[in-house]
Formats: C-alpha cells, structure tokens, sequence
C-alpha cells in the first residue's frame, strides 16, 4: 500500500526562506513536483485572503494552519476566522510554552485546549496539537503528552510530528495503536545517523512500520518537514520521491 496522491502535502515551515521571496511562485512550484496539499506556518505579510488565492491559482489545497498558543486568548475568533478563509479543515496550536512544561501545566492546557476545541468545533473546524520532543517527558510519573490525550476527541485531534516522537523516546505506531482515530495529519521528518534532521527516506526512520497502522491512527494527511534544509527545493524533491516510494 503506498499514500495517496491527494494525501502528500509541503509544512511550509520547511520553505520559509523561498516563501518570503516568492510565496504565489513557491506554491506553483511545490505543485509542479506533485504535492496536492500544504499546511501554513507563517504569512510572510500576506493576509487569508491572498494566501487562498495563492493557493488556489497553484492548484493546492490548505489543510490547516499553525496558529500560537496565546491566540487561544487572544481573537480566537479571528483565528478561527482566517482558517475558514483559507479553505482549511484544521487550526493547529504548534507547541505548549516553555514555561508550562509540567504537569500542572499540560492539564492548563488541557483545558484552555479544551474549550478552543469547542469554538472550533462550532465555527466546523477542529483544534489539533503538534508535538515537539519534549512533550514525552515523563514527570512525576506521566507522560506530559498524555495528558492532552485524555481532551475529548471531539474537541482536540493531533498532528503528529514523527521525528519528534522518536527524539522523544516513543514509537508513533504504539499511539495509532493505542488511540484511534486522533492523528488526522502527520509532520513526516525523517532522522540522519547523528540524530539531525533528514530528508523523508533518507535517514533512519521506519516509516513503514510506522504507516502500517497510519488507518488506525486515522491519519487522512502526511506533511513533509524538514526543519532546516541546507537547500528547501533539493529537500522538498527528495522527500517527496521519499515519500511516494514508501509501501506498507
């Protein structure tokens, strides 16, 4: 079984340098190489608007965006508002603040992501959580990350960073496994030797192992990253052909 094609999609964040160039002329090109789909992280001086459009003369659909945790008190409204306009199914808090990074501070969040779940769920969106390394220690007993596990899955899904999983000590099947139905996209960065981060089928990961149980884990998205590419075109090629190569 290989991903469908509709499924592939570009984290901006890999292509922030070329997008803060030529952001309509980026899109066009990641569509060129055969990416059907992307997820914002940045507007580099553009509005909703003129991102959809964007997108839309490349022929690419917007998934979802990454918004920061402090605008879930902060115009949530408008946040919501702008996701809607760019066409995009999910709105994506992209980390916990250093500073909660504790128990009492992940069930905060729980909560705080528990009621913008539900204004995103009224406004026909849904709130997911990325994840970085560090949301897997374990303090006092627990595993910081499942804490956010136990919001109603109504109300909070998750994208799933696969290399920060693993950095993090864990296995990204086990939760598919364990927790159905809560990874609806995944950030698919793969991971060199030395622990750095690598083009999609050029490090070390088994992401087949991994995509075996992807239906399970109710994964519909499979975004590529690469969070620092020495360069972001000869990145995003590679990890595409990467990622069309993969059976499981």
């Amino acid at each position: 079984m290989s991903i469908p094609a509709d499924g592939i999609g570009m984290h901006l964040y890999t292509m922030r340098e070329v997008l803060a160039e030529d952001y309509p002329g980026t899109l066009k090109r990641l569509a060129g190489i055969g990416y059907r789909t992307v997820g914002v992280s940045g507007r580099f001086d553009h509005t909703a608007e003129e991102i959809r459009s964007f997108a839309d003369d490349a022929g690419l659909s917007i998934v979802l965006e990454h918004v920061g945790y402090p605008r879930m008190t902060d115009n949530w409204a408008g946040a919501l508002a702008d996701v809607q306009t760019l066409g995009a199914q999910w709105i994506v808090v992209p980390s916990i603040p250093s500073e909660m990074h504790s128990v009492e501070g992940f069930k905060t969040a729980a909560a705080a992501f528990t009621e913008a779940g539900k204004a995103a769920r009224d406004a026909g969106l849904k709130l997911l959580f990325h994840n970085h390394g560090r949301d897997f220690d374990a303090v006092d007993g627990q595993v910081l990350y499942d804490i956010l596990l136990d919001v109603d899955p109504e109300l909070l899904g998750f994208e799933l960073d696969l290399y920060w999983v693993v950095d993090g000590g864990h296995d990204p099947a086990k939760y598919f496994q364990e927790h159905p139905g809560r990874f609806p996209a995944l950030h698919v960065k793969d991971m060199a030797a030395d622990g750095s981060w690598e083009d999609v089928g050029a490090g070390k990961l088994d992401f087949a192992g991994m995509f075996a149980y992807a239906t399970e884990g109710g994964v519909e998205q499979w975004l590529v990253e690469h969070d620092k590419p020495a360069d972001a075109w000869q990145s995003a090629e590679r990890s595409y052909r990467g990622l069309t190569e993969i059976r499981y």
